[in-house]
């Protein structure tokens, strides 16, 4: 192995001399590069390989690269690069292969060398990094479409990367993914041909030589890779996407034509096609010359765009009344209410209409419960109180089970500060199973604690312990100890923290929260702090190491405290906590002896 090492290292030696003679790097300087490059090689050289002893070589000559450029850069030298910069370029990609050789799994070690190719405008040897790559990895899409691109866009090579594309299709014949980025392709390389032969026919040249076939020219590949595709993937989705890339082009009209027609024959039932067909209304408004219309003109303009767009899309809830379409609808007035425009005349039209349509799906009983809180927004911020809380009742008769809306509606009362709050508690943790409550009882106690009083308040609280399943209690019992504390004192919080410890479970942060009220007292006792100390540690004693650090930490720091403890303490700890824990535990006590915690 040692003669392994010293030959590579003899190997630096021509580019290390010339670095030194051109006077980029200075005599000490190469001595320091040798002395990294050799203990690099040892850790390469080993037995037991490591991916990051690795990735740390690598990056060491990159650096090393890079600070080579800045230096030719500082001196203005730009000779002797195949001596120097050649050879290192020639180490980093060796070590490239035989780390991606050793560990062929781990993809983004090729996407590191990937990309280290391209920084260095190594053409030849990216190109075999995805062959070796792809021959590996044929299961990712991704993959293969980043190689066609770079032979399409880097080395202009439309037969490569179509070649790599249909190899793609063999192993994903169904990825639309890689269907969108082949046609895409197919587009792009009909539009290179047709600027090409524009410039040739402006510079007067003869063509004879060039095979401009007209059917590429207006991108009939791309039709056929179309018409394959739809053979093959299913649904509006694609579609659309395919137009989307279809519209990036000038002199795709027929090919848009084609594809909007099979979207309409095929996919009629579809909400993304009705709504595609609508805000194509808006699109197709908007491709009308308007010149330098008066500001009133526009704005008339716009509302017709619009009112066009919603009549597509009555229409649509009309053929589809789903819950995907209304979504649809209602998706695009919320998006044209919220654009900005300095007419108060369109905006009072947008939201009269949104508001409407609104209503008409919830007529309909197809609003989805996650719109209606943004109905119930919109409603009181247009100050619609009265239709905000019956909209809101509506919604938990519809949704009785669910949290989230019960939720919603008591939030409704509470901001409009209703009389009814108190009896919407009662009805909404009837109709709720107690699993999931946690936010209604959270709410419930956070409004009790401003508007009812301390012993109501309390009888809330205690009551939430009993209705919460024992997880979600945990949180309950930190809210009711932080209440208490701040309305009863620390008397009253000590006899309902001692309540609250009969019943399991309990957080970290309960004892936590107890200590620190102690801690707040003025005549802080050491008596106390150790009782909550041990009673949390009775519960977290094996999986926190922090919460023995701090009882430490308290015996040496307290008046009343007694350091004598500390040797129990430790060996308390180092018995209860379990594996990795009591390494950390070790090593903390350590810096915390030598004063460094």
């Amino acid at each position: 192995m040692a003669e392994r090492i010293e030959q590579r290292l003899e190997d630096r030696v021509p580019e290390l001399e010339q670095l030194e003679r051109v006077g980029l790097f200075s005599r000490a300087e190469i001595r320091a590069v040798l002395r990294k490059a050799s203990a690099l090689e040892y850790k390469i050289q080993r037995r037991a390989l490591r991916k990051e002893d690795f990735i740390n070589y690598i990056q060491y000559e990159i650096n090393l690269l890079e600070l080579i450029k800045k230096r030719r850069a500082r001196i203005g030298y730009s000779f002797k690069k195949e001596e120097i910069e050649y050879s290192i370029l020639h180490r980093v990609h060796s070590l490239f292969n035989r780390a991606t050789g050793k560990w062929k799994d781990d993809v983004q070690l090729w996407l590191s060398h990937v990309a280290f190719c391209k920084q260095w405008n190594a053409k030849h040897q990216l190109s075999k990094v995805f062959s070796t790559m792809l021959a590996i990895h044929s299961n990712k899409p991704a993959l293969w479409i980043m190689a066609a691109k770079w032979e399409m866009e880097t080395r202009l090579s439309s037969e490569s990367a179509r070649h790599l594309f249909l190899r793609a299709l063999r192993f994903h014949p169904e990825c639309p993914k890689l269907y969108q980025e082949y046609f895409r392709m197919e587009l792009m390389h009909a539009e290179k041909q047709r600027k090409e032969k524009k410039e040739f026919e402006k510079a007067k040249m003869d063509l004879g030589e060039f095979n401009y076939s007209e059917e590429i020219l207006n991108g009939e590949m791309a039709r056929i890779v179309y018409r394959d595709a739809t053979q093959k993937i299913k649904g509006a989705e694609f579609q659309l996407a395919v137009l989307s890339i279809a519209k990036l082009f000038d002199f795709t009209q027929d090919l848009q034509k084609e594809i909007l027609e099979n979207l309409q024959a095929s996919y009629a039932d579809d909400p993304l096609t009705w709504e595609h067909m609508a805000r194509r209304e808006l699109d197709l408004g908007s491709l009308q010359p308007t010149g330098r219309a008066p500001k009133q003109r526009k704005v008339a303009e716009i509302a017709r765009r619009e009112e066009r767009c919603c009549a597509v899309f009555d229409e649509a809830v009309a053929a589809v009344p789903t819950e995907n379409m209304w979504k649809c609808y209602i998706t695009f007035c919320l998006e044209r209410y919220n654009r900005k425009t300095n007419s108060g005349e369109l905006k009072q039209k947008r939201l009269e209409r949104t508001l409407s349509v609104f209503n008409k799906a919830h007529e309909s009983n197809l609003l989805p419960e996650a719109l209606y809180k943004q109905w119930l927004q919109l409603l009181l911020e247009s100050h619609l109180s009265e239709k905000a809380v019956e909209v809101a009742e509506a919604a938990t008769r519809r949704f009785s089970l669910s949290v989230d809306t019960w939720h919603m509606r008591l939030q409704v009362l509470i901001q409009l500060k209703r009389e009814d709050v108190t009896q919407c508690f009662e009805e909404a943790v009837k109709h709720v199973k107690s699993k999931g409550t946690l936010a209604l009882w959270t709410l419930w106690v956070e409004w009790s604690e401003g508007t009812n009083s301390k012993e109501d308040t309390e009888a809330l609280y205690q009551r939430s312990l009993r209705a919460t399943t024992p997880a979600e209690s945990v949180t309950m019992k930190e809210m009711y100890l932080d209440w208490t504390y701040r309305s009863g004192g620390y008397k009253k919080v000590k006899k309902v923290f001692t309540s609250l410890c009969e019943n399991r479970p309990f957080s970290i942060d309960f004892f936590r929260k107890m200590i620190q009220m102690e801690k707040e007292q003025e005549s802080c006792k050491m008596l106390h702090l150790r009782e909550y100390y041990e009673r949390a540690l009775r519960e977290f004693g094996s999986t926190d190491t922090d919460l023995w650090l701090d009882y430490v930490k308290e015996e040496l720091s307290h008046p009343q405290g007694k350091p004598e403890n500390c040797g129990s303490i430790h060996w308390r700890a180092m018995k209860m906590l379990q594996g990795d824990l009591v390494e950390d535990f070790v090593s903390k006590y350590t810096l915390l002896q030598t004063g460094h915690l």
